[in-house]
């Protein structure tokens, strides 16, 4: 089998182009090769090196943006887009894959194992936010802390006195987790969500007003349920005074019916990539007359810019 050429550039800092989501799971099904000559290049948000490679590329989109197809030759993102160059891949499904096990989120939880949760809950609702431009989630902090103290263990509105160590740990130790998105967006479901209930924490949401064809939404506080801070508070002071919604609530899965969605199918990026790699004998865009002016306004106005998660 001839090897396929690829190359990762303008991914987020600490990105491992030899451990990652995309080579993982491709390396099952194809001879990847790392070169800086590549047939294919996967590119993020993070930079403008890929304006300088001349070959098929694929733009991976973790933040809220959209895929820019006079740059790019295909797309991953979290978009709901009806086009053939496109596939919707949440970040939420490398999280899975690089951290936490699907499993985990699926298993019927016990009345004992519900009991145990129950004890180790001390504290009502943490924070952690590194983000300070994120008004939204700052203003609902100030709005649900007139309740209770919400416990911010971040580098945002501190109030425990220092920076936790383990977010995971943290959390562990709460009721409830304020877990807002950056922004909001149809389709734009990160982490945010899934981190609290790998640890019991009852996530508060918002974000993807759509979250709920992705994932069942009893199984934490939904603020696009219900459409204003004051009512989606007033469901958190319903559900923190009464044991009995506490507890349906835990016994709910991430996902419906107890099983992960389509995204968690590999076999769509695989035939995905398949596409792209069949799709190698066509010019690229990035060997357009087009794509040379594109570059060039790019690249004078500056490309890139700084996201905190």
């Amino acid at each position: 089998m001839t090897p396929i050429k690829i190359k990762f550039v303008d991914f987020w800092p600490g990105f491992n182009e030899k451990d990652n989501f995309f080579i993982n799971t491709l390396s099952r099904y194809y001879k990847l090769e790392l070169s800086d000559s590549p047939d294919i290049l996967f590119f993020s948000c993070y930079g403008k090196k890929n304006l300088h490679y001349n070959c098929h590329k694929i733009m991976y989109l973790a933040e809220n943006q959209r895929p820019d197809f006079r740059i790019t030759d295909f797309a991953i993102s979290f978009d709901y887009l009806d086009d053939p160059r496109h596939l919707r891949l949440p970040l939420y499904v490398m999280y899975f894959d690089e951290k936490y096990t699907v499993e985990q989120l699926l298993e019927r939880k016990t009345e004992e194992t519900i009991d145990r949760i129950i004890k180790e809950k001390t504290g009502f609702c943490c924070f952690v936010v590194s983000n300070p431009k994120a008004s939204t989630r700052i203003d609902f902090f100030h709005q649900l802390s007139k309740y209770k103290k919400v416990d911010s263990g971040g580098s945002v509105l501190n109030n425990i006195g220092g920076k936790i160590g383990s977010k995971l740990q943290f959390v562990k130790q709460y009721k409830f987790t304020i877990a807002f998105e950056n922004s909001s967006y149809s389709g734009y479901t990160t982490e945010k969500v899934l981190e609290p209930l790998q640890e019991n924490s009852i996530p508060i949401y918002w974000g993807n007003p759509d979250i709920g064809f992705e994932m069942n939404t009893k199984s934490f506080v939904n603020y696009h349920d219900y459409g204003s801070f004051d009512k989606l508070i007033e469901r958190v002071v319903e559900i923190d005074s009464n044991e009995d919604l506490y507890r349906q609530m835990l016994r709910e899965p991430l996902f419906h019916n107890h099983r992960p969605n389509e995204y968690f199918d590999e076999n769509r990026l695989t035939v995905f990539f398949e596409k792209i790699v069949q799709s190698t004998q066509d010019v690229p865009v990035s060997k357009t007359f087009s794509f040379k002016l594109i570059k060039s306004q790019m690249l004078l106005k500056g490309l890139s810019k700084k996201f905190v998660p």
